[in-house]
C-alpha cells in the first residue's frame, strides 16, 4: 500500500508538471473550409494546403467534389459528430504536452482536419511538421458509411480512438522494429507502444488505448494467466514462425489459439501480453522510459519477473 500511494504521488506530481509544458498547437478544419468553399475557393485553398491537392488533378476535379452528393454527405455526418471539435483539440494538446515533457526535442505538427473517402488504413498521417486526421473514419462503428467493412476494423472506427490513434502515429517515430525475429520480441515491440499510451494518454482507458470495446479488455484480463500458459508451454515466445504474427499480432475479428474459445477472444492478444511484460518491468525496475525503448525484448522480460495476476 506505501508503495502504491508512493507511485500515485510520483503521477500526480508529474502530471502537474506535464500540465505546465507550453505547446502551440495549431489545428486547420480544411474539412470545413472545403466544404463551405465555392468553386472561386478553390485556387486560395490550393495555395493554403498545397499537399492535400495533387498536382495531375485539374482545378474541374475539386469543383466537381464540391457539389457531389456523396461528398456533401460526408462533410455533413463529419459536421454532426465533431461540431466544433473543442474536445478532440483540448485532448490533442493534452497528448502533444505529454509527447513534449517526455521527448522535449520533438516538434509540435501543425493538425489539419480532412475526409479521406473512409480511407480507414491512412486516417492518421503524421510527418515531422504534418498530423492529418481523416475525420470520416471516427464516425462510430455503426455508421452506414462502414456498412461494406468488415467489423472488426469497423469497430474501431470511432472518435474514443481517435487520440489513441495519434499516440500510436508517434509511437512508431521513436520504436524501431525489432530485428530479432522472435514472437518475443514483435509482443514486446507492441507492448512498448501501448506502455507508451499508459504515459502519453494517462486519462485514457486500457481499452481505449488497445482498441478494445470494455468486454473485450475484461476477457483479456480474465484469462491472461492461461494465455500466458499456453504461450509457455508450447514453445511459442522464442519461435521465429512468422505465421504466428497472423495469429496472435495482426487485426482479425479474433486471436486464432485453435481452441474452443477462440471465437470469443479479442484479437492481437499476443500485444497485450507484451503490454503486460512491460507494465511488470517498468513498475519492479523503475527504467526510465526513454533506456526502456532502447532495451531488448529478452533483457525487459528477464527482469520483469512478469508473472500473470491470477
Amino acid at each position: 500500500m506505501v508503495l502504491l500511494l508512493s507511485a500515485c504521488g510520483k503521477t500526480d506530481k508529474r502530471e502537474k508538471e506535464i500540465a505546465k509544458v507550453d505547446v502551440d498547437l495549431r489545428i486547420s478544419r480544411f474539412d470545413q473550409e472545403f466544404a463551405n468553399a465555392s468553386p472561386s475557393d478553390i485556387p486560395g485553398l490550393k495555395s493554403k494546403y498545397p499537399y492535400l491537392f495533387p498536382e495531375q488533378f485539374p482545378d474541374s476535379v475539386w469543383v466537381a467534389k464540391l457539389t457531389d452528393t456523396i461528398q456533401v454527405e460526408l462533410f455533413e455526418e463529419v459536421a454532426k459528430a465533431f461540431g466544433d471539435f473543442e474536445q478532440e483539440s483540448a485532448d490533442l494538446e493534452l497528448l502533444f504536452k505529454h509527447i513534449k515533457y517526455y521527448f522535449p526535442e520533438t516538434e509540435i505538427p501543425h493538425v489539419v482536419t480532412l475526409t479521406s473517402d473512409v480511407r480507414y488504413d491512412d486516417r492518421i498521417i503524421l510527418t515531422d511538421s504534418l498530423l492529418l486526421i481523416g475525420l470520416d473514419n471516427y464516425l462510430g462503428e455503426d455508421h452506414h458509411f462502414y456498412g461494406g467493412i468488415q467489423r472488426y476494423i469497423a469497430a474501431n472506427l470511432d472518435k474514443k480512438f481517435l487520440t489513441s490513434d495519434v499516440a500510436s502515429a508517434f509511437s512508431k517515430k521513436v520504436l524501431s522494429y525489432p530485428r530479432n525475429r522472435t514472437l518475443l520480441s514483435r509482443m514486446v515491440y507492441y507492448g512498448k507502444e501501448l506502455y507508451l499510451k499508459d504515459r502519453l494518454i494517462p486519462s485514457a482507458t486500457d481499452a481505449q488505448k488497445i482498441g478494445y470495446s470494455e468486454e473485450q479488455m475484461e476477457w483479456a484480463k480474465a484469462n491472461e494467466e492461461q494465455m500466458w500458459k499456453y504461450f509457455v508451454e508450447r514453445e511459442l515466445l522464442y519461435s521465429t514462425d512468422s505465421d504466428l504474427d497472423r495469429k496472435f499480432l495482426d487485426p482479425a475479428p479474433f486471436t486464432k489459439f485453435g481452441l474452443e474459445l477462440d471465437n470469443e477472444s479479442p484479437p492481437r492478444l499476443g500485444r497485450y501480453m507484451g503490454w503486460q511484460i512491460v507494465r511488470a518491468f517498468m513498475e519492479k525496475t523503475g527504467t526510465g522510459l526513454k533506456q526502456m525503448l532502447e532495451m531488448t525484448a529478452d533483457e525487459i522480460l528477464k527482469q520483469s519477473n512478469y508473472k500473470p495476476k491470477r
